[in-house]
């Protein structure tokens, strides 16, 4: 844990999310001792601190619902080179013991699965979407209900991604589904009883500027003072919401822009209460305001111009994370100005009606689409925005993965594993885009028991038929999707929409 900002005389800490693994160092150790040793991840130093020991054996963990993996590559999620032939232990949901399989101690009456070689990563998670508003390329506040809701959680899950931060279009709807899951996950009830989707966060109703851009139509109530900006603050805090999103944007100058007196009022009122706040940002010069703010989070990349140091300086100081790039939501904005490639992808098609499939292929839409008068600005806005990413990595900002999908042509499951190879093309490597969707985002979600595949944690996890460190869209190559350790359907076979 380091000290990341003093707020009002008070310091706040936070894991320290940029320091680096000596890999040269842990190898040479590892070849050393795993003939002699069990690997044993101890989950007692927190997300962010690798708490490794290594003794003599094994314990074999208690007898009853004992599920284990075996043969199967590693790839943890943490700073750990990856181990080959591992097995694992899940009890009650939770991992209880991970490491070479030599070292495994069967417990009495477990259930086994042979992995039969596969390549093992913990559950993805996506730290921009929305929730439950789509239907057929369609978006509309009418649309969000508890049964649509739970299908794009269902139809996360089928693509690997177990854990979601909705972002700011959601209905109050959202808070007993968040609240029954959690409460299972409490009650370490019985598997059958273990929601089967994705687990959810959410920013409730987002902060907008009145006449401004964001926001959804009949959802987010804009504000107009800083009085007003303060008062929905503390609303959207006692309903209970896990971050506050604010919109500080004038759509290509064709918007009034959110006053900085009233952005400054929600990072103000949202820090008084300990809550975190997530900006939407295009602007280089927004992003420098809302960092000199506190702001906690970007959940876009600067999209305007190249960023500069002062912006990092900035973000460094205050302990501003690059929450989400979204570089396939940048990507999707001239996709579909003709048929876009993975239109014929059965690992698209598959989470996706026929009607979206027509729609998308259809010409006259295409048509429409490349007639936006901006059309031709999109594909810059993204190689800026995947530059500026790559230089905030370079400089060391605390980053994780987020895609904004949910929105009409921007889609669920998917679009987790574009921007996967996305983050690779800006210049990431595959751990490092891996290592976003996982620990990284468990480290900004506050989720000490997710991220990673140690002892204690939840058994969220993806089996993928091919290594995804050797090339990243093998993430696609889903063999099976566990939360909580029980197996829920996956895209490919035959789950999602």
């Amino acid at each position: 844990m380091h000290a990341q900002r003093r707020r009002n005389g008070e310091v706040r800490l936070k894991p320290d999310t940029t320091r680096k693994a000596d890999t040269t160092r842990w190898l040479k150790l590892a070849a050393l001792v795993f003939g002699m040793f069990a690997l044993s991840c101890s989950g007692s130093g927190g997300l962010g601190s690798v708490g490794c020991s290594f003794g003599l054996g094994s314990e074999a963990p208690g007898s009853g619902d004992a599920l284990v993996f075996r043969n199967f590559t590693l790839i943890d999620g943490g700073d750990h080179a990856p181990v080959p032939n591992a097995a694992m232990v899940v009890e009650k949901g939770r991992v209880s013991w991970v490491g070479p399989a030599a070292d495994l101690k069967e417990p009495s009456g477990a259930t086994t699965t042979d992995l039969k070689g596969a390549f093992v990563i913990p559950g993805l998670m996506n730290l921009h979407a929305h929730l439950g508003n789509t239907v057929d390329l369609v978006q509309d506040s009418k649309f969000h209900t508890r049964a649509s809701i739970e299908k794009d959680l269902k139809t996360y899950a089928s693509y690997g991604v177990t854990t979601v931060l909705s972002m700011g279009t959601d209905q109050d709807t959202i808070f007993p589904v968040r609240n029954e899951q959690r409460a299972a996950f409490a009650s370490e009830s019985p598997a059958a009883s273990r929601p089967p989707m994705a687990r959810v966060y959410t920013t409730g109703q987002g902060l907008m500027f009145k006449g401004g851009y964001g926001g959804l139509a009949g959802v987010n109530q804009p504000v107009a003072s800083p009085e007003q900006a303060a008062a929905a603050v503390n609303a959207q805090l006692d309903k209970g919401v896990d971050f506050i999103k604010l919109w500080l944007d004038d759509e290509l100058g064709t918007m009034p822009k959110m006053p900085a007196e009233i952005a400054s009022a929600i990072i103000e009122t949202a820090h008084k209460r300990n809550a975190r706040v997530l900006g939407h940002i295009f602007y280089l010069e927004d992003a420098k305001f809302l960092a000199g703010q506190g702001i906690d989070g970007f959940v876009h990349s600067v999209r305007d111009q190249p960023i500069d140091q002062a912006l990092i300086d900035s973000m460094e100081q205050h302990g501003t994370w690059q929450t989400a790039a979204t570089l396939s939501r940048e990507a999707s904005m001239f996709a579909y100005g003709s048929t876009p490639p993975f239109a014929n992808d059965p690992f698209f098609t598959r989470g996706v009606s026929a009607k979206t499939l027509e729609l998308i292929k259809s010409p006259e839409r295409q048509k429409t689409i490349a007639s936006n008068p901006n059309f031709k600005k999109y594909p810059a806005f993204y190689e800026t925005g995947k530059a500026n990413f790559k230089r905030l990595v370079d400089a060391g900002i605390p980053f994780a993965l987020g895609t904004d999908a949910g929105p009409p042509g921007r889609f669920p499951g998917y679009f987790e594993h574009w921007e996967l190879q996305l983050m690779v093309e800006a210049g990431l490597t595959p751990a490092q885009a891996i290592d976003a969707a996982t620990r990284r985002a468990a480290m900004f979600l506050g989720a000490e028991d997710l991220g990673t595949l140690e002892p204690t944690k939840w058994a969220d996890f993806v089996v993928l038929d091919a290594n995804p460190l050797m090339d990243i869209k093998n993430s696609r190559k889903i063999r099976a999707v566990y939360i909580a350790g029980s197996e829920v359907p996956s895209i490919n076979q035959g789950g999602g929409s």
